[in-house]
């Protein structure tokens, strides 16, 4: 008989998932007949498979030490040695935390660089605080932002909120609002809503159907819905200052958007826009976000976007920022 107490961070998540990551080695399906058999029980009750944990509750299993060593193999260990902890919080509660990604920095670990991420970030943070709890769940990021965005990115401090994130985004019930200079003039509001295709080869997004897609020979099968919303908020030597909405998340959703109506990014060479003051890259900040629930979380302007916006004639006054 082996038991188990459910951590803080463990909560919220549902017990055939919780014991698929107890037991890695056994198939889901063996997993569920447990549970059916009366094998796995929470506090000494039977419970179905998507019963929701919850911190304190006593999981006992009804299986063998040796079985359950021979299927809990291959569990991953976290190593933090060396990991630098320092993030900048915007917010942070028991489930939820609201941290602040500077531009450089991957949000998780690719081929370029395995161990100075920001999750990995969080992960040192938070288990130098003694609330990395549990083996079997791992915090984890609910919006992602390439490696020269910046801004808020939201972590699922337990699995239900990770969950909840999740289910947000999915819905389209989680507001998130960049804001970025881009070139010319654009007056007002307005939707652009031209699907989108991925060239692996290149890495860049193309709107499908578009001469740069046909140049690139990509497969307008492959296309993907994506509704950009943006907001003129001031304009400026050239220069527009957008607050933009995304509906959907697609890679370089904005960066391609507005270059497929002319008004490339201040900076982003990739996508047509022209060097300016030294930037040679997009400058683009998740600034804002609105949660269902009513909270609401803003980022401070990075000082290298608030001196180009001097230099392109436009003022963070206009963000309510000084």
């Amino acid at each position: 008989m082996i038991t188990r107490k459910i951590t803080a961070s463990e909560s919220g998540k549902r017990l055939h998932r919780y014991m698929r990551s107890l037991m890695p080695n056994i198939p889901l399906g063996q997993i569920y007949k447990m549970i059916d058999q009366g094998k796995i029980k929470v506090n000494g009750k039977r419970k179905n498979q998507n019963y929701e944990l919850a911190a304190g509750d006593e999981l006992v299993l009804y299986v063998e030490e040796s079985q359950f060593e021979e299927a809990s193999k291959g569990q991953k260990k976290t190593k933090y040695i060396g990991v630098n902890a320092n993030i900048d919080v915007i917010h942070e509660d028991e489930q939820l935390l609201v941290v602040l990604k500077p531009a450089g920095m991957l949000t998780h670990p690719d081929s370029s660089d395995q161990k100075d991420t920001l999750i990995n970030r969080v992960h040192a943070y938070l288990y130098r605080k003694g609330e990395l709890d549990s083996a079997l769940f791992m915090p984890a990021t609910a919006n992602r932002l390439d490696r020269n965005t910046s801004g808020l990115v939201l972590v699922g401090k337990t699995a239900g909120m990770l969950h909840q994130l999740n289910q947000w985004i999915q819905k389209h019930e989680l507001e998130k609002y960049y804001i970025t200079i881009a070139e010319g003039k654009l007056e007002g509001d307005g939707t652009l809503t031209g699907s989108l295709v991925r060239d692996e080869k290149s890495n860049r997004t193309v709107v499908a159907g578009s001469k740069h897609g046909r140049a690139l020979g990509v497969n307008p099968e492959k296309e993907k819905s994506a509704t950009t919303h943006y907001r003129a908020l001031q304009h400026g030597k050239g220069f527009t200052l957008l607050e933009i909405e995304l509906v959907s998340g697609r890679t370089h959703q904005i960066r391609t958007h507005l270059q497929s109506i002319g008004h490339s990014l201040l900076g982003d060479v990739k996508y047509g826009g022209k060097p300016f003051a030294g930037v040679n890259h997009q400058l683009l900040h998740a600034w804002r976000v609105k949660l269902p629930d009513g909270r609401e979380f803003r980022a401070p302007v990075p000082e290298l976007m608030r001196k180009t916006m001097e230099r392109a004639g436009l003022s963070v006054q206009q963000l309510g920022q000084e």
